[in-house]
């Protein structure tokens, strides 16, 4: 019996939709589903694999989310586009903004009538050991990795992240893929970290690169863009809303009435787009 699948990305960042009925075809565990379906050499290639939950209580719909190494991700800002794209074409919700159960807690994205998908991300976390990060305060951190000491800020927008501002001429694409590693696994992060190396342009925009923990390199990370916007906002670098370039693509972050007292939902709009369906047999 073949098992019928969707591909779908989002800036590059790309994931394999599996229902429940066909991933129950596999008779396997759903780590062992995302190991084999997200290989690039053997399976359909992905950086993770999403499989929604229509029985999630308490929302209209939940979702199973894996990494290609089958390890879980509390969120994922891309995903959860083309998660929502998928289960309002679908009609698994019936309603353009609905709520999504999460290892982060509950979601809500909304589809845009320009076709964009806007993610309301909740607050992001700044307290070290919700983040979970082992030093006493997240802001301005020096860690030192092999040559060189970087200075970054580690925030969690539902996973944790590792953000760090470069300000000379540099390839963020060579760093990220030389010391994100390395960050990913340092002891400052008992959960490991995503890392991001960041470019400044203007007050509303930014270059970015991201190695994500359980995937490494790869074209978007929409949590990612939201913990690096945040990142820039409380250092004085950006404005409350702010483009971010991705190698993938475009995103835009918007950060909505914070202060030192309070901080505010952060929201995620971009595209997300089909890029086939097919059976496996």
């Amino acid at each position: 019996m073949g098992i019928k699948l969707t591909k779908m990305q989002g800036c590059g960042n790309d994931f394999v939709i599996l229902d429940y009925e066909e991933f129950l075809k596999m008779k396997c565990t759903m780590k062992e589903a995302a190991i084999k379906l997200c290989d690039r050499n053997f399976g359909v290639g992905a950086d993770g694999l999403i499989i929604p939950n229509k029985l999630a209580e308490n929302t209209d719909i939940g979702w199973y989310f894996y990494n290609s190494d089958g390890t879980t991700a509390q969120m994922c800002g891309n995903g959860m586009r083309c998660f929502a794209k998928y289960v309002y074409d679908k009609k698994y919700v019936n309603k353009k903004e609905f709520t999504v159960k999460t290892l982060a807690g509950i979601i809500t994205p909304q589809i845009l009538e320009n076709g964009q998908i806007r993610v309301n991300m909740s607050k992001p976390i700044l307290e070290p050991e919700k983040i979970p990060f082992l030093p006493n305060y997240n802001l301005n951190y020096k860690i030192s990795i092999k040559n060189r000491i970087f200075e970054g800020n580690a925030i969690s927008m539902g996973n944790p992240h590792f953000v760090i501002f470069i300000k000379d001429d540099e390839n963020l694409l060579n760093l990220a893929n030389e010391y994100g590693p390395l960050i990913e696994i340092s002891a400052e992060f008992p959960e490991k970290t995503n890392v991001e190396f960041i470019k400044i342009k203007t007050r509303n925009e930014i270059e970015l690169c991201v190695w994500e923990r359980g995937c490494g390199i790869t074209l978007a990370c929409g949590t990612g863009a939201c913990a690096s916007t945040v990142a820039g906002i409380l250092k004085g670098y950006l404005e409350n809303s702010v483009d971010v370039n991705l190698l993938g693509g475009k995103v835009n972050v918007y950060w909505e009435n914070h202060s030192e007292l309070e901080y505010g939902n952060v929201y995620l709009t971009g595209f997300a787009d089909y890029v086939f369906e097919a059976e496996l047999i």
